[in-house]
């Protein structure tokens, strides 16, 4: 606690999936929750200068993790408007961060920033071995700007700004929404639906083939937790769990979990997005002693769970209310 101690911290994103849960561990450390500043992007638009001045003022700690995030198909929809947000959040609220004086700034950037062809598992010093897969490389490249600028503060100014590469996340409280989810909750919906609804066919994007390195959010938020407390150097740090399962494998896993027993259809107009994904994570081990503990078949149930909670209990006050 020493760290924390008296600590103001800024959590853009806050309120979001990842942010949420690092309030949460942040507040069992003991950090008073009028400490925690989050703000809420209906109020406070952080793609305006004078918004990310305002959140950063008196502030100790900046935690950046507010972005515009989705899956394939909202990055093939919407590259404009991914690179723009990103970017835009991103570089001033640095900016205001170094002219109020702030004591340290951590940054969320993404795996989307490696190269579409990666040596697996990914290490930190191939990051600029080639351009990112095409249908995130705008978000990606908007994300990874923010190391270049967290260097050059660092360089130039002193500015302590450690940059995080967080792997494809996952968990209760996830987003589930089709327009913007990523492949776990987007699966894990489709294939409780079609068990409740008893479809003789469930439809999935790609060929099955592609691979994918998936963090727990309570093991993500710890990562960044301890990096926050003990990082202090300018070069990039992987945060992920050292594990790789296919698509292919990946929806079966989840096809059994959720119960349904019906047949899976590839679609395989639709595309695959990068190859393959798995980090190295010894440097995070190294510098700031962070290793996943969550197993992923557990972590996939507790979210399966978590989802069907929310359904029912959706459920119910719609029926409640139709009583009223």
């Amino acid at each position: 606690m020493t760290f924390w101690s008296d600590k103001k911290i800024l959590i853009t994103g806050g309120a979001g999936f990842f942010g949420s849960q690092v309030a949460g561990q942040l507040q069992k450390k003991g950090v008073l929750r009028e400490n925690i500043l989050v703000p809420r992007s209906r109020d406070i638009d952080l793609r305006r200068w004078e918004n990310c001045v305002r959140v950063v003022q008196g502030q100790d700690i900046v935690i950046h993790l507010a972005a515009k995030v989705g899956g394939i198909g909202f990055n093939q929809a919407y590259p404009a408007d991914l690179f723009y947000d990103n970017a835009i959040m991103g570089i001033q609220l640095m900016e205001a961060a170094r002219q109020e004086n702030v004591e340290k700034c951590v940054i969320a950037g993404t795996i989307c920033a490696y190269p579409k062809f990666t040596k697996v598992p990914f290490r930190e010093e191939t990051l600029w071995d080639g351009y990112p897969e095409e249908t995130n490389a705008p978000y990606g490249l908007a994300k990874k700007m923010l190391l270049v600028q967290s260097q050059a503060y660092r360089a130039q100014y002193g500015f302590n700004s450690i940059y995080l590469l967080p792997v494809n996340l996952y968990g209760p409280g996830d987003n589930f929404n089709p327009e913007s989810s990523h492949v776990i909750p987007a699966l894990i919906k489709k294939f409780t639906e079609a068990e409740q609804n008893g479809d003789r066919f469930v439809e999935v994007w790609g060929t099955g083939a592609a691979s994918r390195e998936f963090l727990y959010v309570d093991d993500a938020a710890r990562g960044l937790i301890l990096a926050a407390e003990r990082y202090n150097k300018p070069d990039p740090v992987n945060l992920g769990s050292g594990m790789e399962i296919s698509i292919r494998d990946l929806v079966a896993l989840i096809s059994d979990l959720t119960g349904y027993g019906g047949e899976i259809h590839w679609d395989t107009t639709k595309p695959d997005g990068q190859p393959r994904r798995c980090l190295d994570v010894s440097r995070a081990k190294e510098e700031f002693g962070f290793e996943a503990t969550m197993p992923f078949r557990e972590g996939l149930k507790r979210t399966v769970a978590w989802y069907r909670d929310q359904k029912k209990n959706r459920s119910r006050s719609t029926d409640d209310a139709s009583h009223c």
